[in-house]
């Protein structure tokens, strides 16, 4: 992982239910980090896709509750 931020898209320590939301969209960040060239617009495009991820996750757990 190149970029800080991808730090935040792990998912290895949540439980199940939460790995199959993540999961993916962790995938997603490391694909594109890895094929887009480094610029200001990869890196605002990938905060958002945290916020997406962040947003999924939490509508996961609302599921669960």
């Amino acid at each position: 992982m190149s970029l800080p931020i991808l730090k935040h898209f792990t998912y290895e320590h949540l439980p199940t239910h939460l790995k199959v939301v993540s999961q993916p969209i962790c995938e997603l960040a490391i694909a594109l980090d890895q094929s887009l060239p480094d610029s200001p617009e990869k890196s605002a495009g990938l905060r958002k896709l945290l916020e997406a991820k962040d947003c999924l996750v939490r509508a996961a757990l609302e599921n669960n509750a």
